[in-house]
C-alpha cells in the first residue's frame, strides 16, 4: 500500500473491532503484525490508505474505539505518529 499508514493498538479486541468497523465503511484496510518501532500492548496493527485518514479519524472517534495512536511512514521508512 503505497504512502500506507497504520493504527496501532493496545488491545487485541480493540484491534478486530477496529478491523470490523473500517471493512464495513469500505475502507481499504490490511491488518498486519505491528512494527517493532511502534511501542504497542497489541502485536496488530491496521494498514491504510492516506486518502482514507479522515474517514478512519471519524470512525475511531464516533465509535470511541481505543487506539495507541496513528502513524505514517517518515523519509527513514520508520513509522512516527501523526502528531510528531
Amino acid at each position: 500500500m503505497e504512502g500506507a499508514m497504520l493504527i496501532a493498538f493496545d488491545s487485541t479486541q480493540q484491534a478486530l473491532r477496529a478491523e470490523m468497523l473500517l471493512e464495513y465503511a469500505d475502507i481499504e484496510i490490511d491488518l498486519f503484525p505491528t512494527p517493532k518501532e511502534i511501542t504497542a500492548g497489541c502485536a496488530l496493527s491496521i494498514q491504510f490508505p492516506p486518502e482514507a485518514l479522515n474517514d478512519v479519524q471519524d470512525i475511531i472517534v464516533h465509535e470511541q474505539v481505543e487506539i495507541r495512536g496513528i502513524f505514517k511512514l517518515n523519509e527513514d521508512q520508520l513509522y512516527v505518529g501523526i502528531d510528531e
